[in-house]
C-alpha cells in the first residue's frame, strides 16, 4: 500500500534561532529519478544522526537524506537547546519517574550526548554545541519543593548536583525573581538552528542531502520508492525519522498527541542595558515545575522564554496563537527582568512536539522496507539524537550495548477516548498550577 502524506510541515517563519543566522546557500532540491542504498525522510536530530552513523557503518553505501523544509527552520530548529542527560519526564511534578526507569534512561541520554559531542569535535561545530551543564530555578515555596524532590530523586541515584541559594541565583541571572536552584553538570547546551545546520553542511561524502523536498508519498516494498513534488528515490530501505509527521504518512495512528509549545527572543540588549541586568553573559535555566517557564540568556546578548503548551492535533499553529501566547512571555519577562522594562521581544515561535502517553517510541520496521525512529516525547535534541543513533545501528547491524535497552523503552500506546477533550483541560490545569513559577 502506498502511503500518501495526509499533511506537510507547515512552520512559520519566525524562530529566533534560525533567523539570527546568516542566509544559508541555496536549498539542493531532489529532481527526477534517483537512487540510493538508504532513504533518510527527515533532517532533524534524528534524521542527521542517523545519517551520520549509517556513513560509519556502511561506508560504501550511498545515503540520501530528504527534509521539507530547510534544516533548522522546522521543529528542530525551535527548541529550547538542552540536551538533557538527567530524567525528564514532563508529565512529572519533579522530572523524576520510577527508580530503575530513571536510571536506564540516564544511560541511554548520556550515550546520545556522548555521540554528539562526538560529531561536534569531529566536525568542528564550536559554540552550537556547549558540554556545560544546566540550571533550574525556583521562584516560590512550591517550586523549591520540586526541587528538593528532584534532589531526593538524584542523590538515590548518586547523582553529582549542587544547589545554589536565592544570592547565588541572582549573581547567575541579575534577576531577584528565583528563590533558589539546582545545578547538574552532565547536560549538552545547544543553539539548536546552528547545530542541525552545521551537521548537515558537514555530513559523510557518501550522503547526499535534499531540503526543500517534501515527500509526498512512501512506497513500501523490497525496493521501497519515496516521491517528492519534483523528483523521487528508490532504495533499499526507508528510515521514517520525522517525529510527530510519521502519523501524516498513516503510522502510529492515535498513538500521538501532537503539542505544540512556544518561544520568544528578545531583541539584541545594548551594553548599558548588560550592564544594568548584570549576572552571567550565558546560561540555561529549567523552571521547578515542568510547566513553568525556560529561560536562556545567549551571548548574542538575547534573552529566550519559552512556555506554554498546546494541544493542536492538526500538526500547526497560527500567527494569533503565536501572538497570543507571545503576551504570556512578555509577562514571564517582566517578573523576572524589570529593569528590561524598555526591552521587547523580536522573535516570536512555536514547535512541535510529539508525545505519547506511556513515553513509548516509534521505533523499528513497520513495513517491508520501512523503518522508523520517531516521538521523542518533548526531550527531542537528546531522544532525536538517540534514536537516529539507535536506528542507524538497528538496520545496519550494528552493535551498540544499548540497542536492547532502548527496544525495551516500548512502542507507544494508544491514546484513550476523548483525548481531544481531555488533553487541554490537562495542559491548561497544570500550566495553571504552576503558579508563580510561569
Amino acid at each position: 500500500m502506498i502511503r500518501q502524506a495526509k499533511r506537510l510541515p507547515a512552520d512559520l517563519p519566525g524562530s529566533g534561532w534560525y533567523e539570527i543566522l546568516p542566509e544559508p546557500k541555496a536549498a539542493r532540491v531532489l529532481e527526477g529519478m534517483q537512487t540510493a542504498d538508504w532513504i533518510i525522510v527527515g533532517a532533524g536530530f534524528a534524521g542527521l544522526t542517523a545519517a551520520n552513523r549509517l556513513a560509519e557503518l556502511c561506508p560504501d553505501d550511498s545515503i540520501v537524506l530528504i527534509d521539507a523544509q530547510r534544516v533548522g527552520f522546522g521543529a528542530a530548529g525551535r527548541n529550547t537547546g538542552f540536551m538533557i542527560d538527567l530524567p525528564h519526564d514532563l508529565n512529572s511534578d519533579s522530572y523524576t519517574n520510577k527508580r530503575e526507569e530513571d536510571l536506564k534512561q540516564i544511560r541511554l541520554n548520556r550515550a546520545a550526548i556522548d555521540y554528539a559531542r562526538q560529531m561536534a569535535e569531529e566536525k568542528e561545530l564550536g559554540d552550537s554545541f556547549n558540554f556545560c551543564g544546566k540550571y533550574h530555578g525556583a521562584a516560590s515555596d512550591k517550586g523549591e519543593k520540586h526541587l528538593q524532590d528532584f534532589a531526593r530523586g538524584l542523590e538515590s541515584m548518586g547523582e553529582d548536583f549542587s544547589t545554589l541559594t536565592a544570592s547565588e541565583m541572582k549573581t547567575l541571572t541579575g534577576s531577584d525573581f528565583y528563590t533558589g536552584g539546582l545545578f547538574t553538570p552532565g547536560a549538552a547546551i545547544i543553539q539548536p538552528a546552528a547545530y542541525v545546520r552545521k551537521l548537515a553542511e558537514r555530513l559523510p561524502a557518501n550522503v547526499t542531502l535534499y531540503e526543500n523536498s517534501p515527500v509526498r508519498s512512501v512506497q513500501p516494498g523490497k525496493n521501497p520508492l519515496v516521491t517528492t513534488d519534483r523528483g523521487s528515490v528508490q532504495g533499499g530501505r526507508v528510515l521514517m525519522t520525522v517525529n510527530g509527521q510519521a502519523e501524516s504518512f498513516g503510522f502510529f495512528k492515535g498513538k500521538f498527541l501532537h503539542v505544540f509549545t512556544y518561544g520568544s527572543m528578545t531583541r539584541q540588549l545594548s551594553d548599558a542595558e548588560q550592564k544594568r541586568l548584570g549576572g552571567k553573559d550565558e546560561w540555561a535555566l529549567i523552571p521547578a515545575d515542568p510547566m513553568g517557564s525556560t529561560v536562556r540568556r545567549i551571548r548574542e546578548g538575547r534573552i529566550v522564554v519559552r512556555n506554554t503548551f498546546t494541544y493542536n492535533p492538526d500538526m500547526s499553529t497560527s500567527r494569533k496563537q503565536v501572538e497570543r501566547i507571545g503576551k504570556a512571555h512578555d509577562r514571564s519577562f517582566r517578573k523576572r527582568f524589570p529593569m528590561l522594562d524598555d526591552v521587547g521581544m523580536e522573535h516570536r515561535w512555536g514547535g512541535h512536539l510529539c508525545i505519547s502517553l506511556n513515553n513509548g517510541h516509534g521505533f523499528g520496521q513497520l513495513e517491508e522496507g520501512i523503518y522508523a525512529g520517531v516521538c521523542q516525547n518533548g526531550i527531542g535534541v537528546a531522544k532525536g539524537t538517540l534514536s537516529g543513533l539507535m536506528l542507524a545501528e538497528e538496520v545496519a547491524g550494528g552493535r551498540h550495548p544499548l540497542l536492547p535497552d532502548f527496544k525495551s523503552c516500548g512502542l507507544p500506546s494508544s491514546l484513550p477516548p476523548l483525548t481531544s477533550l481531555g488533553a487541554p483541560m490537562v495542559m491548561a490545569w497544570r500550566e495553571l498550577s504552576a503558579g508563580v513559577e510561569k
